[in-house]
């Protein structure tokens, strides 16, 4: 997969990401454990967004 078209999905799965804390963050009574998963898994997400435009040829 191009660099471009990995970064480009990653954003997608963080995004997603982000729909679905604030879904589970809205609720009455959230699943603490589902959002910490889901905040740790869009940490890694967009730390590994960072890394590929770090190492992108100009």
């Amino acid at each position: 997969m191009p660099m471009d078209a990995r970064i480009a999905s990653l954003e997608e799965r963080h995004a997603a990401l982000e729909r679905r804390i604030l879904d589970e963050d809205r609720r009455p009574k959230p699943n603490d454990g589902e959002l910490a998963r889901m905040k740790l898994e869009k940490l890694r997400l967009k730390e590994e967004m960072q890394r590929l435009r770090t190492s992108k040829p100009h």
